[in-house]
């Protein structure tokens, strides 16, 4: 008989006791709806998992032991991968089933088995993607042996929890599905586990979302304006990754110590034609409202989403030992995309090779960021342009491409629909990938339109567009996950790296014995004609991808001579020193920049880096366009005194963005209608928050705007976390570009009902401040001086299924928080937020960690959340407070450092 089944050790009596009080009040809640005999305390504590005693797993070939600290965070250990792996299903299944469950019905397109009708028209995008589909043909021809033994254990294991639960048995999410729908979950498969890593690639698939968003501005803005708001990246200022090294022409492989060629390789072979350059018209807003509506489970595109990542060798570091520290930024979900684990061989052998610790995903067996006993490694997003959009010329079931008409390639997918019902959709795709424009009404007329050149084909009744991306290509991904995690060296973790195909990942290396590195993987397209920046003609066959660039020839480092590596999705090298085209949508390295920076004063300081040094580098909360645009503001003068209150919280500001600061919340208050008033009130609608209306000139009107005696009612159509402009470090370089120059067009702002126009930069600047000043005064109260900056930057973490779409009391029993945060957008404590959205936190560090490479018990780490994926779990939350507070727990990993911490211990036998 197990010792206890609900996994309450001594040291979590307190815990219990508050967690007991608040299931009071929420059954109190829900008896006042109807749900009370429903909703007893036996319900809510059915799902949670046994973490003492011991357990029979069908399939082990020896006993496994799970020990868990106070957190829940579990280390496994075991005596063979198969029964590591079997385990970490099992263990995994526990905690964070519900989640896993929805993630599969998400990447195979059948949420609306799960959630009913309002999920059809995401289901059939996914299943025009065929996320999927290609996870099958993967499993079925690229992975290793091994790779599938280890994903058929980690199958098992899952089942072996599923088998004879069901319902309440698994979480509350189930039972409460289980008023409307009798839906109960399938046996795990391997490729269930393997598609996830297609829903990672599709959030960090590099420029989609700009190609789009270039396109849209055609129709309102020119194109000089539109390459200002675009601007080239500054390698003058912000350094790339790798600064040095080359191809080396006598190997044709890249060489950190060569010396560069020269070549640029901005264009790839040339530009878009000049009609076609311009992309598709406004209409393409359609694609951009579907892409809104997948699931946004990494973070929403645009420049925010990325990482910081950076490791210092041992000669800097007060261990003499290398540090390396992550912190992806990703979108806030209750539970955190993460779950940490421990997987341990009791003895490292040919029959059980992993000693490895670090963050997982629940449902992909293996370590994704973290460290074994040799080697450390982290991740950031590399941002290569991966995707491309085609216009595709079609007549009937052919498309066009040169002389040639081929035919479509067609498949039908039935979506069955929660509560009985189906919907069966058809599937058409070209040589370039599947037609996303066959989605919706509205995108069967994409390319209706679309300025093309005189070369193009009759247009008919429209152009289709079609998707062309990597990770539609079956590839080995899942491969590489385990290699890292067996990797020795850098030789070996480069090997691992080369299979890291999709999506493509900035890898920071460090290992034991004080070497540093850095690799950048991925199935990056070479192509023949144009640079992937707008929708290209894809009847033209001078614009197909002509291949990869080889792994050989991708940017590397190893020990470079500064003695530490950055990556904060800044350019990888510089494009005039590398003959290929990575991509022109690089965030524009203000994080990457203030971390060098701050490494840089240390060592040149004579001192040496701790590890909380690097704690308190990851919490940094400086704006760089605070430096800059302050001393401008400051100079203005306001004699409105209501407002010269607001403007002296300004003064002595050290640009540090506290929670409880005034001077930030004034700032980003500032530099949100900055914003609104040069930039977000030209845009088309398409791009400007939904539900914003403003009245703008005619389409059809050729007179000045002085001249104007008739306007347009014209509201936004872009969600608030992907509207522009959303404020990141992309604005902050059209801004530093124009700041110097008074009288730059993009000054001037048409009179409102209570402001004159303006038509210089101060003049906009003061306008900017007076209504910042308002602003917040209906946000925070009249008294300037009991602002701060976290009551307006608030996560809340929501439960991503009905945490968000169901019963608001459900809502309530789901969902945590608000908590007030500090950083901001593109700070290295990067919060995010959308300025042409609000201030709310849209993005956040998922996850933060420290290795102390060599001595890794010194490591430290926290998680968004908790272990935990049951709402009223000890787990559920209870490393949130001190991930806002930026503080890291141990991270133990020996065996004797886990015994140590080893509250709870569950033995799983034969």
């Amino acid at each position: 008989m197990p010792a206890n089944t609900t996994a309450s050790s001594p040291k979590k009596k307190k815990g219990r006791r508050a967690r007991l009080l608040v299931i009071v009040l929420v059954l109190a809640l829900v008896a006042g709806v109807g749900y009370g005999t429903y909703w007893s305390i036996s319900t809510v504590r059915a799902s949670f998992p046994q973490t003492t005693g011991t357990l029979k797993l069908d399939g082990l070939r020896a006993q496994v032991e799970v020990k868990r600290d106070n957190y829940g965070i579990p280390q496994i250990y075991a005596d063979s991968d198969e029964d590591l792996f079997r385990a970490q299903g099992f263990v995994q299944a526990q905690d964070r089933f519900w989640e896993m469950d929805v993630r599969r019905h998400m990447t195979a397109g059948r949420l609306s088995e799960m959630f009913g009708s309002g999920q059809v028209e995401t289901d059939a995008f996914l299943r025009t993607l065929g996320w999927r589909r290609v996870a099958q043909q993967e499993y079925d021809t690229k992975l290793t042996p091994e790779t599938k033994k280890n994903l058929q254990a980690y199958a098992d294991g899952v089942n072996a929890y599923l088998k004879g639960r069901g319902g309440k048995d698994l979480s509350v999410e189930y039972a409460a599905l289980s008023f409307t729908n009798d839906y109960k979950p399938e046996q795990w498969t391997p490729v269930d586990s393997v598609a996830w890593l297609k829903a990672m690639a599709w959030d960090l698939r590099g420029n989609m979302q700009e190609e789009i968003d270039r396109s849209l501005l055609t129709s309102r803005l020119t194109e000089k304006q539109i390459k200002d708001l675009y601007p080239s990246y500054p390698y003058d200022r912000n350094k790339p990754i790798v600064d040095e090294g080359g191809i080396n022409p006598a190997t044709g492989k890249f060489d950190p110590d060569a010396k560069p060629s020269g070549l640029s390789g901005g264009d790839s072979g040339g530009n878009n034609p000049a009609g076609a350059a311009q992309g598709l018209n406004s209409q393409l807003a359609a694609l951009s409202k579907t892409l809104d509506t997948i699931p946004a489970l990494l973070g929403p595109s645009g420049s925010g989403i990325g990482s910081n990542s950076w490791v210092v060798s041992g000669d800097y570091t007060t261990t003499g030992k290398p540090m390396l520290a992550n912190d992806p930024h990703l979108a806030p979900s209750l539970p955190s995309l993460w779950y940490q684990m421990g997987l341990h061989c009791r003895t490292v052998s040919a029959s059980c090779q992993y000693d490895t610790a670090g963050y997982t995903f629940s449902g992909t067996p293996g370590v994704i960021i973290g460290h074994n006993q040799d080697i450390a490694w982290g991740f950031t997003n590399l941002g290569a342009d991966v995707t491309d959009l085609y216009l595709e010329k079609l007549a009937g079931d052919s498309y066009q491409v040169g002389a040639e008409v081929k035919k479509l390639a067609t498949r039908k997918e039935v979506i069955k629909i929660a509560g009985g019902g189906s919907k069966t959709i058809t599937v058409r795709s070209t040589g370039h990938g599947p037609l996303v424009s066959d989605r919706s009404n509205e995108l069967e007329k994409v390319g209706q339109k679309a300025p093309v050149s005189n070369s193009a084909p009759d247009r008919g009744a429209g152009y289709a567009v079609a998707l062309q991306w990597t990770a539609l290509v079956p590839g080995k991904s899942m491969d590489a996950v385990f290699e890292l995690n067996r990797a020795k060296d850098f030789k070996t973790f480069r090997a691992a790296a080369e299979n890291f195909e999709v999506p493509a990942q900035n890898l920071v290396y460090a290992d034991s014995k004080n070497n540093i590195g850095y690799q950048a993987p991925g199935k990056i397209p070479v192509r023949a004609e144009g640079d992937g920046t707008t929708p290209a003609p894809g009847w033209d066959p001078k614009y197909k991808w002509k291949g990869f660039i080889p792994f050989d020839e991708l940017p590397y480092e190893y020990n470079p001579e500064r003695g530490y590596v950055v990556t904060a999705n800044q350019a990888v090298v510089d494009a005039k020193k590398y003959p290929y085209l990575i991509t022109k949508d690089y965030g524009y390295g203000a994080r990457s920049q203030r971390i060098n920076d701050l490494i840089e004063s240390k060592i040149q300081g004579g001192g040496k880096i701790s590890t909380e040094d690097m704690r308190t580098m990851q919490m940094d909360n400086s704006s760089e366009i605070a430096k800059r645009l302050t001393p401008h503001l400051l100079k203005i003068d306001v004699s409105d005194s209501y407002v010269r209150e607001a403007q002296k919280l300004l003064e002595g500001w050290d640009y540090t963005q506290d929670p409880d600061s005034g001077a930030a919340a004034y700032f980003n208050g500032v530099w949100r209608n900055v914003l609104k008033l040069a930039f977000g009130n030209k845009l088309p609608k398409e791009l400007r928050v939904e539900g914003e209306c403003l009245n703008v000139r005619p389409a059809d009107s050729s007179a000045p705007d002085d001249q104007l005696t008739e306007r347009v009612r014209e509201c936004g159509q872009r969600d608030t976390e992907s509207a522009q402009p959303d404020g990141g470090d992309r604005w902050y370089e059209v801004v530093i570009k124009i700041l110097e120059d008074e009288n730059n067009e993009w000054w001037k702002s048409p009179a409102s009902r209570t402001d004159s126009a303006t038509t210089t930069r101060d003049q906009l600047l003061a306008r900017a401040m007076e209504d910042a000043r308002w602003e917040l005064t209906a946000e925070l109260g009249k008294d300037a001086s009991s602002w701060s900056w976290g009551r307006l930057h608030q996560l809340t973490l929501r439960n991503q299924t009905l945490g968000t779409e169901g019963p608001g009391f459900l809502q309530f029993v789901l969902n945590r928080g608000p908590w007030n945060l500090g950083g901001g957008e593109a700070a290295v404590n990067a919060t995010g937020w959308n300025a042409a959205g609000g201030y709310g936190v849209n993005w956040v560090p998922s996850m933060r960690m420290v290795v102390n490479v060599g001595d890794w018990d010194k490591s430290r780490w926290i998680s968004l959340t908790g272990a935990s994926g049951h709402a009223y779990s000890a787990h559920y939350t209870d490393q949130t407070d001190k991930w806002a507070n930026g503080e890291l727990l141990d991270w133990a990993y020996s065996a004797q450092a886990v015994s140590q911490k080893t509250a709870d211990t569950l033995k799983l036998t034969p």
